[in-house]
C-alpha cells in the first residue's frame, strides 16, 4: 500500500479562496476510485501501485487546469513501504497506541 500527501495549488486565480479548485481536484480523485482523506492543508491518498497513485495525481492536477487555472503547483510526499502493508489508518493507530 502506498500512501501520499497531495497538495495542489492553483496560481493566478481571481480571488484568494481556493476551495472551488480543491473541490474540482477532489471530484477528479472520486472518479478514480482511489481512497483519499481531505484535510485543511492537503489530501492524503492511498494506492495499491505506483502507477495507480501517479495516474490519480495526474487526473487531479489536470482537473485544476480544466477548471480555469493558468498555472498549477502540485506537491507530493510519498511513503511506499514494501515490507508490509500499512494503511493510513494503521499508521495513525500505531502512534495513538504509544501516546501516554
Amino acid at each position: 500500500m502506498i500512501s501520499a500527501e497531495l497538495t495542489i495549488i492553483p496560481i493566478g486565480t481571481p480571488g484568494t479562496s481556493l476551495s472551488e479548485y480543491v473541490a474540482v481536484a477532489v471530484s477528479a480523485l472520486d472518479s478514480t476510485g482511489i481512497k483519499y482523506e481531505l484535510s485543511g492543508m492537503g489530501t492524503l491518498i492511498e494506492a495499491n501501485t505506483p502507477d495507480e497513485l501517479f495516474e490519480a495525481i495526474e487526473i487531479a492536477h489536470e482537473a485544476v487546469f480544466k477548471a480555469g487555472s493558468e498555472r498549477v503547483v502540485t506537491s507530493v510526499k510519498i511513503d511506499d513501504r514494501r515490507d508490509r502493508e500499512r494503511t493510513m489508518a494503521d499508521k495513525v493507530h500505531s502512534v495513538e497506541k504509544k501516546l501516554p
